[in-house]
């Protein structure tokens, strides 16, 4: 009988079984929420919280600790820095597990584990006229080489087009301008004609 025996085996052997925990343990710290099985996610509370814990010591010789268990220094930063503030006035239950049904494959009940300092991050909400662009530009064929290359010829006769136009007027201006100074040129040469 297994009486007061704590934990749960999970059918692995001690190292499997700690070796993946502590995997699991810098996933839940790292992204704040895992998806697992109903068993493991009950095992991983007991977990987190020892390491939560030592995070909210704050000591040298609490972060060695939490060091030695999760061998990754970002993620032990972030557990002393990030996370244990947040949690500093919680004497425990640093995580809550919602059931999420149960796996196609195996039917195994799983579960989602996340710390309860998580917040979704809000997605802004689109207005109905960047959702319909969104859907036709997914909707609409893209257009082949051949296309495009017709366009873009279409365009540059276009642009073509313009600039004599520009031109035109540019010539124009400058007849009006020219046409004073030639005026007084007349002018002079009349003048001295009639003297």
């Amino acid at each position: 009988m297994r009486h007061r025996v704590a934990g749960r085996k999970l059918s692995r052997t001690t190292q499997h079984r700690e070796l993946m925990f502590r995997n699991m343990v810098v996933s839940l710290l790292q992204h704040e929420r895992i998806k697992t099985t109903l068993a493991k996610g009950k095992e991983l509370r007991s977990w987190t919280d020892k390491i939560i814990t030592l995070g909210k010591k704050g000591t040298l010789h609490a972060r060695r600790q939490a060091f030695a268990l999760l061998r990754d220094e970002g993620i032990v930063k972030k557990l002393f820095d990030e996370i244990a503030p947040k949690l500093k006035d919680r004497e425990g239950g640093y995580t809550r597990i919602y059931k999420m049904g149960w796996r196609h494959g195996d039917g195994a009940p799983l579960s989602l584990v996340e710390l309860v300092t998580f917040s979704s991050p809000e997605e802004k909400k689109k207005s109905p006229v960047k959702k319909a662009k969104e859907v036709l530009e997914k909707v609409t064929p893209k257009k082949k080489g051949k296309e495009e290359k017709k366009e873009k010829r279409e365009e540059e006769k276009e642009k073509g087009k313009g600039k004599p136009k520009e031109k035109k007027e540019k010539k124009v201006k400058k007849e009006e301008k020219e046409t004073p100074s030639k005026e007084k040129a007349r002018k002079k040469a009349s003048e001295e004609k009639n003297k």
